[in-house]
């Protein structure tokens, strides 16, 4: 064969001798080759083996000794030529004879140059998969780098090959054909200079293919104009100089300097100039306290001047008991790219617990998609920045990966920068995980890994590109880990020198990140020092003069809010907010319940369902009465989505309720099809989300506070399964729920149902640890109520949307009351009556002027209470309910009180034992609500933990507990 096809020959004779001896015996695309030789072109066959053509043997078909371009090339050598295309194409004449059995077995040289064939495509893999491991990826270069040519060479039998030697590139992008040398060459600048990528797990295809091809036909490298360059350039001298303009204008201030990655600044850069032109409005950005005042700074382009008042901090009655230190606070800004689109960037307030923003930012986004309609989930982008110790550390990191890709949380991929100092305040990796690297958290989603030298800026230019069209192609979470280090200690006060002096020692040599780009540019020819001079000059100038405005002008570091979609609604004082009508007309109420009770007719359902839910309902809604919890609470809802609110609903097992009590969407028996009973009420209802959630707590319930965060109009809720479990999530009702109004001037209208009451059930299964939320209370940041009646959920959940007071809702839900027979309402509780903070005793039994003692309880110890004082036919015991423990109005409970005698004794009465529950809230607000009359405590003993292990002893408590009380 007159063409030489390199280290492949051996292949492409093996494959003619089989085509010779049975056509059909080679795939398709290799007859269509051969047929598509001219006879001259045809290899010769002798007993020996293979011959060439005679050489005097002209080429026909316009040939020249090469292929012609009418035969095409089969799959295998797919790559390996590229001829251009000719209007000839000269049909087939004829097929040489050959001997049929000269070709098999394949001989030596076949065998020799498939196998080495087959070591090259092996080692090409090999660098596609384990090249990362010898990326030039520490800018400290503390641990000695391994030869990756030297040592996949010689795994891959392929160090003696002579490097010119030419082999097929098989689907390595660039030529078909290569060298050795130049194939090693491709693969090095692609996979081993100073970008690792972890890429080749994906499980699709398309995905695993796209990213291989955009690194390897570029060699992972990104082509910058000189404009470009200049660009981030400036970026990285305005980190720099921002932070040693602090530096020496505070010294000694905490600000959790950005230096040693300042490459994080012009990433976010071409971060937001790509993502805008690829489709994304808007982003949201969450990251803890590192480089956070930088970002403020030099992306989201907060005024300076506000960041300095800040540091002055000269006016302390401004932040007196409320505010937050310069590093957790949030910002949001409209920003216009250099190709002119608008782009939308908010980062959200963080407290010091690192990643627990993550699912709240992820909430965030989901809302604002939902709002937008943005069903594919591009407009909007969630942007997550984290520090390597924090992001392998902290397990709500996983929590937040693993809602990545349900259906309930997913927010169409989000893309994760780990500023990687390599050190966690003072701990070292091989100190705080099990892993090589910190991002291998996210393997749980095969998502793809760009680690990359901060170092080399253009470098990390071309990760941050390809990882926004990753995310804007597939829909899915990508990750940045950027190496570098951290120039002082974990803030600026601090020694690093104490726990890592070789560290250090490496740091205190090292050129700015800055220096070294100038120095690159220079050699490129792209700028002169004069030019990186006068930037910076620039940049010095502008902060000096900041400074002093700042210290004359009228600035302060203060958050802003209630704008955009917050007008109209807010926060402050309960008492500033007039009470609302909750009532819903009757004629209104029956429609509604009737549509609760229709299936459509394809629907079969359970038959305890058929008679316990659909059967009973229809019974309430010819009597009107026996009203349970369930059918309230789905009333609620309906009401309010049939008035065009928006609902969600998320949690373990809230579809159907725990204890069965909801059934909001129930399922064919036959088919398991599922069919949403709220979601058709109306044709214009309003939009409805109600999912089951993982088994999560922190990292649904953070989600669900930063849904609410941008739905103000939207009735949003989470549901522990039991509420014992909500200490799963006491980060978030700690640092956010509790706190953010006072903090940062945000507000939410969050509802937590928790299933709360003393049943038997055990130590884990009896308490939503209402000491805990009751702890929290003050200055009207939240409410909190445990109820009794039916109507009160249904009002209680009205009035946290009708009312523009937006406070988190928590909701001490029943277990055992959801069936109780005392426990129900009548449908004209909900169409006439409203919400009551204090239930007082009406009962006609008790007689008023004769009440020796009172008892103020909540939730269910109330119907033990009742039904205990019942059987003994006591008249001069009364019991008064406090529905809403927070905020606690003083007149309420003294209107409660006014009817019975000031002699009359006063209990608080509660299941819990002594040192739990909502007694130390009351005794510490006696004053204010008995004024100098003394209120003792009813209750089980002081416990370590919340109840007992055993049903027996559980009656027996319960029953020493309510002698007491009625003695």
């Amino acid at each position: 064969m007159s063409q030489d096809f390199g280290v492949n020959q051996g292949l492409v004779e093996e494959m003619f001798l089989r085509w010779a001896g049975n056509p059909h015996s080679v795939d398709e695309s290799w007859r269509r080759f051969f047929e598509g030789l001219a006879p001259a072109d045809l290899p010769q066959l002798t007993s020996a083996g293979v011959v060439p053509a005679p050489v005097e043997h002209a080429p026909t078909n316009g040939g020249n000794g090469k292929v012609p371009a009418s035969a095409p090339i089969p799959s295998e050598l797919s790559g390996v030529y590229k001829l251009p295309p000719t209007a000839e194409d000269v049909p087939f004449v004829e097929r040489r004879g050959a001997p049929r059995t000269t070709a098999f077995p394949p001989s030596a040289e076949v065998m020799t140059a498939t196998e080495l064939q087959a070591r090259v495509a092996a080692l090409t893999n090999a660098y596609r998969v384990r090249g990362h491991l010898y990326a030039d990826l520490d800018p400290l270069q503390l641990q000695p780098r391994p030869d990756a040519d030297e040592l996949f060479l010689e795994r891959y039998g392929l160090a003696s090959v002579d490097p010119e030697t030419v082999f097929s590139t098989g689907d390595l992008a660039g030529p078909s054909t290569a060298t050795l040398r130049e194939i090693l060459d491709r693969l090095a600048q692609t996979y081993t200079r100073t970008i690792g990528v972890e890429f080749t797990f994906l499980e699709d295809r398309e995905a695993r293919t796209w990213l291989q091809s955009r690194m390897e036909s570029t060699k992972n490298r990104i082509e910058l104009s000189r404009d470009e360059q200049l660009r981030i350039l400036t970026k990285l001298t305005d980190a720099e100089i921002f932070e040693q303009f602090l530096h020496t204008k505070f010294i000694g201030a905490k600000r959790f300097s950005v230096e040693g990655g300042e490459s994080v600044i012009p990433m976010l850069d071409l971060l937001v100039e790509r993502s805008a032109e690829l489709g994304v409005d808007e982003i949201v950005l969450g990251m803890a306290h590192r480089g956070r005042l930088n970002v403020m700074v030099n992306i989201m382009e907060m005024n300076v001047r506000d960041i300095f008042a800040g540091f002055d901090d000269d006016n302390p009655e401004l932040h007196l008991g409320g505010g937050d230190v310069k590093y957790h606070l949030g910002y949001s800004i409209d920003r216009t790219t250099s190709a002119g689109h608008n782009v939308h960037i908010t980062l959200t307030f963080n407290p010091s617990h690192l990643e627990f923003v993550n699912p709240v930012v992820e909430g965030r986004v989901r809302a604002k998609q939902d709002r937008r309609g943005d069903v594919e989930r591009t407009h909007v982008l969630p942007l997550l920045i984290h520090g390597d110790a924090a992001f392998v550390g902290q397990g709500i990191v996983a929590e937040t990966l693993n809602l990545s890709e349900v259906t309930a949380y997913a927010t169409g991929g989000t893309i994760h920068v780990v500023i990687n100092n390599q050190v966690g305040f003072t701990t070292n990796p091989e100190d705080s995980r099990s892993t090589r690297y910190c991002t291998d958290i996210t393997r749980m989603l095969r998502c793809p890994v760009f680690h990359v030298n901060g170092e080399d800026p253009e470098a990390v230019a071309q990760v941050v590109q390809l990882a926004v069209e990753y995310r804007q192609r597939f829909h899915r979470d990508v990750v940045i880990d950027l190496y570098c280090y951290r120039k002082y200690g974990h803030n600026e006060g601090d020694e690093p020198r104490f726990t890592q002096p070789l560290m250090y020692a490496a740091i205190d040599k090292k050129k700015t990140v800055r220096e070294i780009y100038i120095d690159h540019l220079v050699e490129l020819g792209a700028i002169d020092r004069a030019d990186a001079q006068e930037i910076e000059k620039r940049r010095h100038a502008d902060l000096e003069a900041a400074l002093d405005e700042s210290r004359t002008g009228d600035y302060a570091l203060l958050p802003v809010s209630m704008k955009g979609l917050w007008e109209g609604y807010v926060g402050g004082s309960d008492r500033d907010v007039p009470e609302v009508e909750t009532a819903v007309p009757m004629k209104r109420l029956t429609m509604l319940l009737d549509r609760l009770t229709v299936t459509p007719e394809w629907f079969t359902p359970h038959s305890r369902l058929r008679r316990f839910l659909l059967d009973k309902q229809r019974q309430i809604l010819e009597t009107g009465v026996d009203v349970d919890w369930g059918t309230a609470e789905n009333l609620a809802m309906a009401s309010l989505l049939a008035d065009g609110v928006q609902m969600r609903l998320t949690g373990q097992d809230v579809r159907r309720g725990t204890f069965s009590h909801r059934h909001a969407v129930i399922y064919d028996v036959n088919t398991g099809r599922r069919f949403t009973r709220l979601g058709h009420l109306t044709d214009d209802q309003g939009r409805l989300e109600i999912y089951d959630s993982p088994l999560s707590e922190a990292g649904v319930l953070g989600f669900e506070w930063g849904y609410s965060l941008d739905s103000p109009d939207a009735l949003v809720m989470w549901e522990a399964q039991f509420g014992d479990f909500v200490n799963g999530a006491q980060v978030i009702i700690d640092q956010f729920i509790s706190s953010s109004e006072d903090k940062w001037h945000r507000l939410s209208g969050l509802v937590l149902l928790l299933p709360h009451a003393f049943e038997g059930m055990g130590p884990e299964h009896s308490s939503a640890r209402l000491e805990r939320f009751l702890g929290l209370c003050a200055e009207d940041n939240m409410q909190v109520v445990n109820l009794t009646t039916p109507a009160q959920i249904f009002h209680c959940l009205r009035r946290q949307v009708v009312r523009p007071w937006r406070k988190p809702l928590v909701v001490m839900t029943p277990k055992s009351l959801l069936r109780h027979r005392r426990a129900v309402s009548t449908l004209d509780d909900l169409a006439t009556g409203k919400f009551q903070r204090v239930i007082p005793d009406t009962s006609p039994e008790i007689a008023e002027k004769s009440v020796r003692r009172v008892l103020f309880c909540s939730g269910k110890v109330y119907f033990d209470l009742l039904e205990e004082r019942e059987k003994r036919g006591i008249t001069d015991i009364a019991i008064v309910r406090i529905e809403q423990l927070y905020p606690l109005r003083a007149e309420d409970v003294q209107a409660a009180l006014e009817p019975f005698p000031k002699k009359a004794e006063l209990f608080w009465v509660q299941e819990e034992p002594w040192n739990m529950g909502a007694w130390f809230y009351m005794r510490a607000r006696g004053a204010d609500l008995f004024g100098k009359r003394d209120l003792r405590c009813v209750s089980r003993a002081e416990s370590a933990s919340p109840a007992t292990g055993s049903n027996a002893a559980h009656r027996l408590e319960q029953s020493r507990l309510l002698d007491e009380a009625l003695g």
